[in-house]
């Protein structure tokens, strides 16, 4: 039965994360080279020009990533999305093989598509929030390591607030329908909440950055996440629905 689930979770990712790989490149790709046309552009109207400190031609950020054209780069969103399909779609059957006849709707498509919605408010949707994703001409490297904990952080927070939110509406089953929606909604909210105001503010937009490319680009980077999370749970549950159950 195990095996089942990990096949049809499996085959599901990497459908999904094709899926969102073409909408990312269909819709996010244009963004990101009217970034690096940006930081291009800024590093070359900088007054230091294309020169060190001692004066010798320095590489500009461009032919330092020469490495990987952005022809290669094209090719790796697809492999990558895709890989991280197979990984996704793999932790997506074993959640839902465990959570199976034991929390959640009981038929097993609907099964399948809230636990990819949850899944997307937890881990992307929660944090994006907090921290949305920001074009490569944006953020100092110096912060990376601050940014990523900060972001495994708020990760953390929207799969417990989740999680407790479920728990909460299963503890007041007994309860009328209002009672149950409002006990899983403030104990949802409540982390929610109180992360949004302790966690520190990262703001490292440049001034003068293009306010519509920036959002172009947070709308094609979260869209991108909800392609993928639609796509794993609308394709689990028709997979469920015609195969039966495993």
């Amino acid at each position: 039965m195990i095996t089942k689930l990990i096949v049809r979770g499996l085959v599901a990712g990497l459908l999904a994360g094709l899926l969102a790989a073409v909408f990312a490149y269909t819709v996010g790709e244009p963004r990101i080279d009217q970034a690096i046309a940006l930081e291009e552009a800024a590093a070359a109207a900088s007054p230091a020009g294309p020169h060190d400190d001692t004066g010798t031609a320095a590489h500009s950020h461009d032919e330092e990533e020469a490495l990987v054209s952005r022809d290669g780069q094209r090719f790796g969103l697809f492999l990558a999305l895709g890989l991280y399909g197979l990984a996704i779609g793999g932790l997506f059957s074993l959640v839902y093989a465990a959570v199976r006849g034991r929390a959640g709707p009981r038929s097993e498509p609907v099964l399948a598509v809230t636990l990819a919605a949850a899944a997307f408010t937890s881990v992307v949707l929660i944090p994006f929030m907090k921290y949305p994703a920001n074009p490569p001409a944006v953020g100092d490297p110096e912060t990376i390591d601050q940014r990523t904990v900060l972001y495994l952080v708020a990760v953390l927070i929207g799969i417990l607030a989740v999680a407790a939110g479920t728990a909460a509406y299963r503890y007041a089953s007994r309860s009328e329908p209002w009672v149950r929606w409002l006990s899983a909604g403030a104990t949802f909210v409540i982390p929610v909440v109180a992360a949004w105001i302790l966690l520190p503010e990262i703001s490292e937009v440049p001034r003068g950055f293009p306010a519509d490319l920036l959002w172009d680009f947070r709308v094609a980077s979260i869209g991108t996440q909800a392609v993928f999370w639609a796509g794993i749970g609308a394709l689990f549950a028709f997979a469920a629905r015609r195969r039966g159950p495993v």
